[in-house]
């Protein structure tokens, strides 16, 4: 049987998209374990079909906790045995390449992301020069993996020369009812990170007759209670933290419209291709959504988000309003939703998954 270890740096409870991979992989056959950190806050972890690790660390962000994290991912990797590595994203990538060489083992890069490109690390020159040096160091040493839109597997190409496919991030599809609302809630899901435009969304709900709730965490939380707090919408703005994947989806399928908006900052943005845009979706929900080339796409060939090129108060406001009054509207992209969640499901994605895993392991 062979032994997969999956690298991550979150905490491996709401990890929706590591825990689709490895489970899959684990009902294939596979022996995987998925290791990430483990925080002060962490919840028990839950039983899946694939094992688990969490390292703890005594930094917990900056430089000092990338370094002591991989420095600990790096000994804990290197006596496990293993026939495969997979670093999930840049910052565990370190670990991966050389304990790979040292042991001979395969290796794979999951790129979510362009990682230098995001925002919080484009926009800070010492910050991005050293993620520069790594990413040029081990990426073209990575000549197998994968990644989540073709706009960045095109990136990675011309950038470094690998051939990365296409594996989307998308949900399992499971049974839908649609269900009666009790209120017309604005949903934010996922990582409250720089770049998410919270600095517009905020402030426009003044001029909107709805809740926006803000479900999840990341390195612009405090900012946004900030910017709840200099416009007075502790009544209309909420932050229920964190949920497990079932208890999101309840939440979701229940909310009126969805979110995914991007500041056009660094090309990790604008080819972005969100976990919560195919979340929507699923739930059968209609979004406001940036007006970037991956969502273009796929809104062209089946309208199922509104789309704005300009992010804007003025302009998160008309069109939340609309989303809010014209039910014409609003059922035309539910329904269409309804249509592309047959689509846009994990169901489909795996079988991608499992065949590139099948491939590099039979040589």
């Amino acid at each position: 049987m062979n032994r997969l270890f999956f690298t991550v740096t979150n905490d491996l409870t709401y990890d929706q998209r590591m825990i689709r991979i490895c489970s899959s992989l684990a009902s294939a056959g596979y022996k995987v374990t998925l290791t990430g950190r483990k925080l002060p806050e962490s919840k028990p972890l839950t039983n899946q079909p694939f094992q688990q690790k969490r390292i703890f660390c005594f930094f917990k962000k900056g430089k000092a906790f990338y370094l002591e994290y991989n420095v600990r991912l790096f000994f804990f990797l290197l006596f496990k045995k293993s026939d495969l590595i997979c670093a999930i994203d840049l910052d565990t990538i370190l670990p991966v390449y050389f304990v790979s060489k040292i042991k001979g083992t395969k290796r794979v890069y999951d790129a979510h992301e362009l990682f230098c490109e995001m925002k919080e690390v484009v926009t800070r020159p010492r910050i991005y020069r050293i993620w520069k040096r790594v990413e040029k160091y081990t990426v073209p040493k990575f000549t197998n993996g994968y990644t989540v839109s073709h706009p960045i597997a095109e990136e990675f190409k011309k950038m470094y020369g690998v051939d990365y496919p296409v594996i989307s991030n998308v949900p399992v599809l499971r049974a839908l009812d649609i269900p009666l609302k009790k209120e017309k809630y604005i949903l934010y899901q996922g990582a409250v990170n720089e770049g998410r435009c919270f600095e517009s969304l905020i402030p426009a709900m003044k001029e909107i007759d709805a809740r926006l709730v803000i479900a999840g965490d990341g390195n612009f939380m405090s900012q946004a209670r900030e910017l709840v707090k200099k416009y007075n919408l502790e009544d209309k703005v909420s932050f229920p933290g964190k949920f497990s994947p079932d208890e999101l989806f309840e939440y979701t399928r229940n909310a009126w419209i969805g979110i995914t908006l991007f500041e056009n900052k660094g090309l990790s943005n604008y080819f972005s291709l969100a976990n919560r845009f195919f979340d929507y979706i699923n739930a059968g929900i209609p979004q406001l959504c940036s007006d970037f080339p991956v969502y273009r796409e796929i809104n062209k060939n089946t309208r199922i988000a509104v789309l704005i090129s300009e992010i804007t108060v003025q302009n998160i406001i008309q069109n939340i309003n609309s989303l809010l009054e014209n039910e014409p509207l609003y059922l035309e992209l539910q329904q269409n939703c309804l249509e592309a969640r047959k689509q846009f499901n994990w169901q489909n994605e795996e079988k991608k998954l499992l065949s590139f895993y099948n491939d590099l392991l039979k040589n």
